[in-house]
């Protein structure tokens, strides 16, 4: 049994098929990179699997336990925490308190103070900004924050979507560097990047998506080396 396994689904939006028949497993303190051009179907799996949209077809377990046709409320209540692409922030509210709404669930929120201070270790750069309004900050600053108050539930599973989107490369390498020390803190992490260099070389195994379907996995080490990897995603 896989601490997160996705078994056979099939996914719409609407009337349009997305994913076809996708089967995938997430070890308990893995990094898995979920890699694919676009529209492949990433951004619609990380969805199915925090319970936004539900497949037609298939299963999704965690723990054993099949999480498919919860609530997305429920899910982040297990520890499957979703970080969506372009941040989603509250822009006019402050920093700490974008950070502590995160917290909002029973297991995370008795602990918030000591969760907090862990988030203004890993981002110093929050604690000198935390009175700031949210919408003054920089990219880089706002994808701190949106790791952050993902951090402040206390997740068991860290989805991330497209993290370095749109950032300059010495704030992307920061990022990554915050997702490392984050799953060697013991959080597992299923990452969807666009930079696949960056992905692949922190992860331990990855999942190649194209058109909704799985067409490679393997260990991160091996798909870096692929002569299809290469010219298709690294541009070798």
């Amino acid at each position: 049994m896989s601490f997160l396994e996705v078994n056979h689904i099939d996914v719409f939006h609407g009337d349009v098929q997305v994913i076809f028949d996708l089967s995938l497993h997430v070890e308990e303190g893995e990094v898995v990179s979920i890699i694919g051009g676009n529209g492949a179907g990433k951004s619609t799996l990380l969805k199915t699997i925090s319970g936004l949209l539900e497949p037609a077809a298939g299963e999704i377990l965690f723990q054993g336990s099949p999480i498919h046709s919860q609530p997305p409320e429920t899910i982040v209540e297990r520890g499957i925490i979703h970080i969506p692409e372009g941040r989603r922030l509250f822009t006019l509210m402050t920093v700490k308190d974008n950070l502590i709404i995160g917290a909002y669930n029973r297991r995370a929120d008795g602990l918030k103070e000591a969760t907090l201070e862990q988030v203004y270790t890993l981002f110093p750069r929050l604690r000198e900004r935390q009175s700031q309004l949210a919408m003054t900050l920089s990219g880089g600053e706002q994808q701190m924050v949106a790791i952050g108050r993902g951090l402040m539930a206390l997740p068991k599973i860290l989805m991330l979507d497209e993290p370095s989107l749109g950032l300059a490369p010495l704030l992307t390498k920061n990022i990554f560097e915050a997702v490392r020390a984050i799953a060697d803190q013991g959080t597992t992490v299923v990452l969807v990047e666009q930079d696949v260099k960056h992905s692949l070389g922190m992860s331990d195994r990855g999942y190649v998506l194209e058109h909704g379907r799985t067409v490679m996995e393997g260990p991160a080490a091996e798909l870096m080396n692929d002569p299809h990897i290469k010219t298709a995603y690294l541009g070798l």
